[in-house]
């Protein structure tokens, strides 16, 4: 089931009295599914926190639709299906964090006995009990993401929008904040991120979509865009250097890296099992072989330096 539906969207805002006008968003087309971890990518001004905000309702799309569960965006009774972390988020200073807690459970509509209980439950999730009682005041950056976002689960939401959901947060609790949007997962619901550390949206997402300067570029599963598909790493228990022949090595460009490990090329002229079968009719052991891969920040810089160039 597609949770988020948005077909030619564009976002356009007038400046200077209406002289002059900044398209955020144009023709963007893109669906997520249920139960997945969506992850949005793009440098600043990009349009990311625009997109998010036109689903949320915050802002009203020039054109183009929405559709959230099946109906449209504007639809007043979806907001209670929605959990949403903004970016640089700020709350009263001299409040606990209990206390922000309450208010939104309140503002969200939350009973007293079920609102306790969830604050309980989130700040725990979160580990952030022990800080309950302390002053805004008092909280580092990682812990405000914390309280943040254990603020946009506090309805239990079916559908969660997390922009910068990371920021500031030490690495290893940047793997706790990992390990809850995953379980999460789990459960059923939707997450759909912002993030700038790309290795992390790496490590979760099942899809991501690049937008450049309002424009999707390049959408897919992280494994599709990361995989070099004419490269393996192959390690072995013998010297291919001396037992191949040397139409064999130019054939597959056999490359050495070391004196068990090797790269090599192929395409649909020399598939991979073809050389594979030849390992084996010269009697030689694979002990490992995998597809090599770029990083997601790799193919993120390639996609919009093309695009520039291309512009």
């Amino acid at each position: 089931m597609k949770i988020i539906e948005i077909e030619n969207l564009s976002k356009t805002f007038s400046t200077t009295f209406g002289k002059k006008t900044v398209t955020a968003l144009n023709d963007v087309n893109l669906s997520v599914e249920q139960g997945t971890i969506f992850g949005l990518l793009g440098q600043n001004g990009a349009g990311k926190t625009t997109l998010i905000k036109v689903l949320l309702g915050i802002v009203y799309p020039t054109s183009g639709s929405c559709k959230m569960f099946g109906e449209d965006f504007t639809n007043l009774h979806l907001k209670k299906r929605i959990g949403f972390l903004p970016e640089n988020h700020k709350f009263p200073n001299y409040m606990t964090g209990k206390e922000v807690m309450t208010f939104f459970g309140k503002l969200s509509g939350l009973e007293n006995l079920y609102l306790t209980k969830r604050i309980d439950e989130m700040l725990e999730l979160v580990q952030m009990t022990k800080w309950s009682k302390s002053k805004i005041k008092t909280y580092s950056k990682g812990m405000m993401q914390r309280l943040g976002l254990a603020q946009a689960m506090l309805n239990n939401p079916d559908l969660l929008f997390l922009d910068e959901p990371t920021d500031g947060v030490d690495p290893i609790g940047r793997k706790e904040i990992r390990n809850v949007l995953l379980a999460l997962k789990e459960e059923g619901k939707t997450i759909f991120l912002n993030s700038h550390l790309l290795s992390e949206v790496e490590l979760i997402t099942d899809r991501v979509a690049v937008l450049h300067k309002g424009k999707i570029i390049r959408e897919g599963n992280v494994h599709e865009l990361t995989s070099k598909k004419e490269e393996y790493k192959i390690v072995v228990d013998a010297d291919l250097a001396y037992l191949l022949d040397g139409a064999i090595k130019e054939k597959y460009a056999l490359q050495k890296i070391s004196s068990s490990t090797y790269l090599i090329h192929v395409d649909e002229s020399r598939p991979m099992n073809d050389f594979v079968d030849h390992l084996r009719g010269k009697g030689v052991s694979i002990k490992e072989m995998a597809q090599e891969k770029n990083s997601l920040e790799d193919v993120f810089i390639s996609l919009v330096q093309a695009e520039e160039k291309r512009l």
